[in-house]
């Protein structure tokens, strides 16, 4: 579908409207629809919602028409535009890397509620210095969230893609925060690399199965990356028994693990922590009520 010059702003709306209800929801078309005009336009999204008779450029109009094109494959709109944001900051985004969800905004936050906590339990000083390792941090998200909130902490994040190492430092670069980044691969850790006990070890691991690829939307499962995505359905918790296994030993003294977790394994992550010696297990929902995150001591 190509979009015609003197479109306005309502015209767009309107075409993506239709251009792309076999793929989304009309709430999603909405968001995605306003994602794209705010980024042609280099506009604020409350000026393009309060400007829907605002024609745009013909330079725009032919954009818009090409990113409809690219979204009706099923392209997800952060590839496309190439960056999003999480937790109030920008994020480069490319497929070498999984496209930040909400869901994980969530761990951010409680990791950061309980690092509060932990700072003044420990340390009168507004900042206590500490240390965070990120396992598996793809653009970085959860990693650069975290320094960039908790500044007086040594943030290190692992990912077994160098690419994706490649993109999560451009987004440290981008977020002025600085994090040491490794490539390294938590089912095989090579003894040689060196990374200091830490006071919080977090992790958003792969754990969709081949079950619930089934179920997911293509626009996922045929654009962002199986590595960060998929396992094995005969161990859906591989990452989740390798990571406890290293938090063990790495973790300082009531150090604490972050999990964001397979919604239909909750009780399953709850068990095998118990059994690796955690305390103080708590298994939350997200903001949807489905369970997705676990929070341990050690």
């Amino acid at each position: 579908m190509l979009l015609c010059c003197m479109k306005t702003i309502k015209d767009v709306f309107n075409e993506y409207k239709s251009g792309l209800q076999k793929l989304y929801e009309p709430s999603e078309t909405e968001a995605i629809s306003l994602m794209v005009l705010t980024d042609i336009c280099n506009s604020p999204k409350a000026k393009i919602k309060a400007f829907p008779e605002q024609e745009l450029l013909q330079q725009q109009t032919e954009k818009a028409a090409d990113i409809l094109t690219q979204l009706q494959s099923g392209k997800p709109v952060q590839y496309i535009l190439g960056k999003t944001e999480f937790y109030g900051l920008p994020f480069n985004v490319n497929p070498s890397v999984l496209i930040p969800r909400p869901e994980t905004e969530e761990l951010v936050e409680w990791a950061l509620a309980s690092a509060g906590s932990w700072q003044l339990a420990v340390c009168s000083e507004q900042f206590a210095v500490g240390s965070i390792l990120d396992i598996g941090t793809g653009s970085g998200c959860i990693a650069i969230s975290l320094k960039k909130n908790l500044p007086g902490f040594k943030v290190t994040a692992i990912d077994i893609s160098g690419e994706a190492l490649q993109t999560a430092r451009s987004n440290a670069k981008l977020n002025e925060v600085d994090i040491e980044f490794i490539e390294a691969d938590i089912l095989n850790l090579k003894s040689k690399i060196e990374i200091p006990k830490s006071e919080i070890i977090i992790s958003n691991p792969p754990y969709v199965t081949q079950h619930d690829k089934s179920q997911m939307h293509t626009n996922v499962t045929d654009f962002e990356p199986h590595t960060a995505l998929f396992v094995p359905e005969n161990d859906p918790l591989i990452f989740y028994r390798a990571i406890a296994d290293y938090a063990v030993s790495h973790l300082t003294i009531n150090g604490l693990l972050f999990l964001e977790i397979n919604e239909s394994l909750g009780n399953e992550t709850v068990e095998l922590l118990k059994d690796k010696g955690f305390k103080n297990i708590e298994l939350r929902k997200d903001m949807s009520g489905r369970d997705r995150m676990v929070k341990a001591n050690r």
